[in-house]
């Protein structure tokens, strides 16, 4: 059983260099195609996942208004309910819009 204070061999040295230089190489055919993969949609992705944040951030908001609303007016219920829904389905509307159009 080897220590982990022990020295490595010439063996795992090599496999080592082998497996780097393997990753470097990798890594600069990645770069070559960086401009190529922001064309196809890296923007969009970045749009999409705002435009859902963006859409979440808002249904919270409105959840959390309208439940304190009915704790200032408990005989609201209804009305701020009824609000409410049609304002997290119009967030939720962005959100889908912007997964759409970002792609």
């Amino acid at each position: 059983m080897r220590n982990a204070w022990t020295p490595v061999t010439q063996q795992t040295t090599n496999s080592t260099n082998i497996m780097t230089m393997e990753l470097l190489s990798m890594a600069q055919e990645a770069a070559a195609h960086a401009p190529a993969a922001a064309a196809a949609g890296i923007t969009g992705s970045i749009a999409t996942g705002l435009g859902a944040g963006s859409a979440a951030i808002g249904v919270g908001l409105i959840g959390s208004k309208a439940v304190e609303a009915v704790g200032r007016n408990p005989g609201a219920f209804g009305n701020i309910l009824t609000l409410g829904i049609i304002a997290m389905a119009l967030a939720e509307g962005l959100g889908i819009l912007s997964f759409i159009l970002g792609r």
